[in-house]
Order: C-alpha cells, then structure tokens, then sequence
C-alpha cells in the first residue's frame, strides 16, 4: 500500500500524546515495527493476522512502567506502587486514549486503522520480538494504512444505543437473543 508520509507520520503521533493521560504520567508508549522480520513474527503471533505484514504503519501500543520506575528512583523514591492493578488500568486507559485520538487524527486524512487485540495472546514472545524491558507490556496492536477504494469497509454491527447507554442506573434483566439475533446475521451474511 501507499507509504504515510514522515511529516504526517509525526503529527499523528503528536495526536496521539495530546490525548487525556491521568495524574500526566503517560504510563504509554508504543513501538513502530517497521523492520519486515518482526513484523513478520509478530504477525504470526496473533493469529496470522495479514494487516500486521502489510499496513503502511504497525504500532504496538504498550502499558509503560519502565519510565515511570527509571523516575522515582531518580527522586530516591520507591516504584512500589506500580504494581497496582490501578496502575496497570491507567496504563492501559492512557494506551486506549492516545491510540484512539490517533485514530480519529488518520481518520480526518483518509488513513484507516484496525485495532489488533490479540497481541495480549502471547505476552512474553512479544515482549522478546519487541525486546520489552521488564515494567513494560504490549496492550495492543495498531494498523494504519491508507483504505483500497476497491474494497469498501464492512460495518460490524454493535448493540443497539439502549444495550449500553442506561440512565441513572444499570438495568435489571437484559435479554440478549436479539443481540444474539443480529451477531449471528452478521457472521452468516460475512461467511464466518
């Protein structure tokens, strides 16, 4: 596919470290995976995925602890806390966050984006095809690229406003088979 130029390579991620980021700790960071080899291996890793190989830029976003602990122990403090699972939420929240603001940056461009979430599927082959050091884990993966005008993207179905937008308080007794309904319409009309 067509490469994303470097000068708006840079502004998407300038996007993407605008995002919200609780108490300013950026506890993010993401790798680009350019080198073929890699992405070649980690490709494979989640579930043979082709986009992985062929997107235009491959991101591997990261729970990112390392800087923070680097940090504290710089001011003779303790990195105790980032052992939390509170931590490990701001993590991953931040993550989401910078990479979706991302998103909607390659989204106002003409770039599109496919979120690759299985790259949690093997935490430590990933972490040593990416060299991770230790405090740092892979949340996700990343795919931009510019869409083929040939291949219209298809609309996944989601649930319906009233399945997950409730007012005041969660409701009691959700029946799902109209949810089921749809879901199972969708893979039958994709061939899944």
């Amino acid at each position: 596919g067509k490469p994303i130029e470097p000068e708006l390579r840079e502004l998407l991620f300038a996007a993407a470290q605008s995002a919200a980021t609780s108490s300013n700790l950026s506890a993010w960071s993401a790798i680009v995976v350019d080198d073929p080899d890699k992405r070649e291996k980690l490709a494979k890793l989640v579930g043979n995925q082709s986009q992985v190989r062929e997107a235009a830029i491959f991101l591997a976003f990261l729970a990112d602890h390392t800087k923070l602990s680097a940090s504290a122990k710089s001011h003779g403090e303790s990195p105790a806390g980032l052992e939390a699972v509170e931590m490990l939420l701001v993590s991953a929240i931040d993550a989401t966050l910078a990479a979706e603001r991302l998103v909607c940056a390659a989204e106002s461009v003409g770039i599109g984006s496919c979120y690759i979430g299985s790259l949690r599927n093997d935490p430590a082959r990933v972490a040593e095809v990416l060299q991770l050091p230790h405090g740092t884990f892979g949340l996700f993966g990343l795919c931009l690229g510019y869409p083929d005008p040939s291949a219209p993207p298809s609309v996944k179905p989601r649930m319906q406003q009233a399945e997950v937008l409730h007012q005041d308080v969660y409701p009691d007794g959700w029946d799902p088979s109209d949810y089921n309904r749809r879901m199972s319409q969708f893979y039958l009309e994709e061939g899944m």
